[in-house]
C-alpha cells in the first residue's frame, strides 16, 4: 500500500503542484528515488519505511542516478528548503 502511494506521489512529481506537498511527502518521495537505487538507510526513520533488504550503497555520494532521478531529488531538496522541512 505504501508503495502504490509513492508510486502515485512519483507520477506527479514533476508538476507545478509540488510546492504545495507537506515536508512527510517531499521526504518519501525524496528517500523513494535512493531507495529504488539501492540505497542502504541509517537513520531508524528511512529504515522503518523503506527497510534496508537489498541496498548497496552505504554512501549516498556512490547512489547511481539517472539524470532524470537526478534533477528529480535536486527539485525536492529544492521543495523541501522552500517548504521549511527539517530532516
Amino acid at each position: 500500500m505504501r508503495r502504490l502511494a509513492l508510486i502515485c506521489l512519483a507520477a506527479t512529481i514533476a508538476s507545478p503542484a509540488i510546492a504545495a506537498f507537506p515536508c512527510d511527502e517531499l521526504w518519501a518521495e525524496r528517500n523513494a528515488v535512493y531507495h529504488d537505487a539501492g540505497y542502504c538507510f541509517r537513520t531508524a526513520r528511512a529504515i522503518a519505511a523503506f527497510g534496508n533488504a537489498g541496498c548497496r550503497f552505504d554512501d549516498i555520494r556512490d547512489v547511481p542516478l539517472s539524470a532524470r532521478d537526478r534533477a528529480k531529488v535536486n527539485e525536492i531538496v529544492r521543495q523541501e528548503r522552500q517548504n521549511g522541512c527539517r530532516e
